[in-house]
């Protein structure tokens, strides 16, 4: 997906409209409506404020990943990453038995 499309579909998933996310980011509607049918690129300031503003990660919604990571998984990320490494390993330990489970439920159901 295209930068437009992910802001369309973000901005619409938070029933933001292009009025109000324009007012956010300080630009116009009618220049986020160009945004989203990628007729021009936004900066990166303003990528960073639309990432913000839509709780989206900047590679997300860039289209680097096709990963959705909210702030507040990003912000957990980084607070893992800053453990040591057998903290780390422990966690890891612990979210792969959750997720095994998951999928062992769902398999089941």
């Amino acid at each position: 997906m295209t930068i437009g499309q992910h802001i369309i579909v973000l901005r619409k998933k938070k029933r933001i409209s292009q009025s109000a996310l324009g007012k956010t980011v300080a630009t116009s509607e009618d220049i986020i409506g160009r945004y989203e049918r990628n007729e021009v690129k936004p900066s990166v300031e303003v990528v960073i404020k639309l990432a913000d503003d839509l709780d989206m990660s900047v590679d997300f919604l860039v289209g680097k990943t096709s990963l959705e990571i909210d702030r507040g998984t990003l912000k957990r990320l980084e607070e893992l990453s800053k453990l040591p490494e057998e903290a780390k390993s422990q966690m890891f330990m612990v979210v792969d038995a959750l997720i095994r489970d998951f999928k062992a439920k769902q398999a089941y159901s």
